[in-house]
């Protein structure tokens, strides 16, 4: 099968590649920000239940889903085994590094640490500015009235788990399609081989059954961002399902990551919108007595789109995620090794269900993906 006229856009598909990847970077920030809410709501626990030592069952799942700044492994407290990761923070006096380990012993903000001669807490994973003198809890912190932290923070631009899962899978995806655009440009007329004849199913897949029924014969243009777009999300679907490193991170599941991804996709279609697709949103065809109320809705139509595709992916993936550790939480909710019986089956089953759903996410977001930019470059005589 010919595909060379996929693959001599080699370099508008490492281009993009690169765009994605360099843009995903980016969202370590608001990843950081997402993952305040859930520290803030920790030290509403801590301060509301005071004296209560155990993390309750959904605690302990969402810290397994969240992001970190560590790969842990096994163990914990001291008999922690772990990955550190570089936490870089841009602080009043300029740039500041360390890895975790070096000041991960207290993440109560009981402890204050020094660097580049400035005094930081860590609270749950997060760095503050620490206060003169500590609270009644002997906290380096302050709380407003309504528990939440006030102190002043640094702009967190670390390594976290979620960005270094990223960026494996984006060299994972260099290394493959590179080979294989080589591999269609030396072997041409000759029959697939090695990564080429395993990918080159999928490829037509994406081809045959997502490209060419939404896009016509404008499909070639797309392909690269469609093809990079779904083994992104498949790949890294896949490695948040394997428990050890460089899986487990819930890249996926992480809604930064999915709203850059509907961002990507949002840009191309309002970049290739043609006169007939906006034709629709500002002179829609209806009685002109309409025109107020359906100019209103095409508009948000437009962003209601791609906050669709951002929120089924991050749903449907932490939902999964969520399923697996609650059916293991059950045994320890019930303090009975008989329910083990049930809930550890139950987990292979849905383990294995995952695997369909990491398929499928990836499938719909593309298909979507390509049905809205479809949508944008069609033209009149064409409905």
């Amino acid at each position: 099968m010919d595909l060379r006229h996929i693959f001599n856009l080699k370099k508008t598909a490492v281009t993009l590649i690169s765009a994605v990847f360099l843009s995903l970077l980016t969202i370590n920030v608001s990843a950081q920000q997402q993952a305040d809410a859930d520290s803030i709501s920790a030290a509403k626990v801590e301060h509301g239940q005071e004296g209560e030592k155990e993390e309750s069952i959904s605690e302990t799942i969402l810290h397994h889903i969240a992001d970190s700044h560590e790969w842990h492994f096994w163990g914990h407290g001291e008999h922690k085994v772990s990955l550190p990761l570089p936490v870089i923070l841009w602080t009043n006096n300029g740039l500041v590094s360390f890895l975790y380990n070096k000041h991960d012993k207290d993440e109560h903000a009981k402890t204050v640490f020094e660097e580049n001669g400035q005094k930081f807490v860590n609270f749950h994973g997060k760095f503050f500015y620490a206060s003169q003198a500590p609270n009644s809890h002997g906290e380096y912190i302050e709380l407003d009235k309504t528990n939440e932290i006030v102190n002043a923070k640094p702009l967190d631009i670390s390594i976290t788990k979620n960005v270094l899962s990223l960026l494996v899978s984006v060299v994972i995806l260099l290394v493959v399609f590179i080979s294989i655009a080589k591999a269609y440009k030396t072997r041409e007329g000759k029959a697939p081989k090695g990564l080429q004849s395993l990918l080159e199913p999928i490829i037509l897949f994406v081809r045959d059954d997502i490209a060419k029924p939404q896009l016509g014969y404008r499909y070639a243009g797309f392909m690269p961002y469609l093809l990079t777009v779904f083994f992104f999300v498949w790949l890294n679907n896949l490695m948040g399902l394997v428990p050890f490193f460089p899986g487990g991170a819930n890249v996926t599941g992480n809604i930064a990551v999915t709203m850059m991804l509907a961002i990507c996709t949002f840009v191309l279609t309002t970049v290739n919108g043609n006169k007939n697709y906006w034709g629709h949103i500002f002179t829609p065809h209806v009685p002109w007595w309409l025109y107020p109320l359906m100019i209103q809705v095409e508009i948000i139509g437009v962003f209601v789109k791609p906050i669709a595709l951002m929120i089924r992916l991050f749903a449907n993936i932490t939902a999964g995620h969520i399923l697996i550790l609650s059916l293991i939480s059950l045994i320890f909710i019930l303090k009975s090794v008989f329910v083990a019986g049930v809930a550890v089956p139950f987990v292979i089953f849905i383990s294995v269900i995952e695997l369909v759903v990491g398929f499928i996410q990836a499938f719909i977001f593309t298909v979507l993906s390509a049905l809205f930019i479809g949508m944008a470059v069609e033209e009149h005589a064409e409905h």
